[in-house]
């Protein structure tokens, strides 16, 4: 694979993390206690932290770049934060349809997220941040991932 810029590390990252979603939605209906749907909701957590880690890092770096983007940056924060509180409900949900009900609607919160992402912060840190900025991002992240 030739030289890869963060934005498209982080999209090939998206893909991979709906293939799981659509994995855990069509075992979720199967789940019969709300420990079996805190599992999952804990794989979706591990998955996403790292990534919420990587994308706010890099928002912050654009940010010193682009004041007036400040809107869509706050936005992805907002929803980090919407998504892992519902993530964090599951753990203590009562019942079974309850926990399954917050799991799916915090997967449904990371697709619109990704998508959001990809249609309009990923683009603006493509035409903010230096093209070499992009490749050294993704130079570090993926010696991060290996590590």
């Amino acid at each position: 694979m030739g030289i890869m810029k963060i934005t498209e590390a982080l999209v090939a990252e998206h893909t991979i993390f709906l293939n799981v979603f659509d994995q855990i939605e069509r075992v979720l209906p199967s789940l019969a206690t709300p420990a079996e749907v805190q599992t999952l909701a804990r794989i979706v957590e591990g998955l996403l932290e790292a990534h919420a880690k990587t994308e706010t890092n890099l928002a912050y770096l654009a940010l010193d770049h682009v004041v007036e983007h400040n809107g869509e940056l706050k936005s992805m924060h907002q929803d980090h934060h919407e998504i892992d509180d519902r993530l964090r409900k599951v753990h203590t949900a009562n019942t079974c349809a309850q926990a399954r009900r917050l799991l799916k609607s915090a997967i449904t919160a990371s697709r619109e997220h990704f998508r959001a992402e990809e249609r309009s912060v990923f683009p603006l840190l493509e035409r903010t941040l230096q093209e070499e900025t992009l490749t050294e991002l993704a130079k570090n992240w993926m010696q991060r991932e290996a590590a």
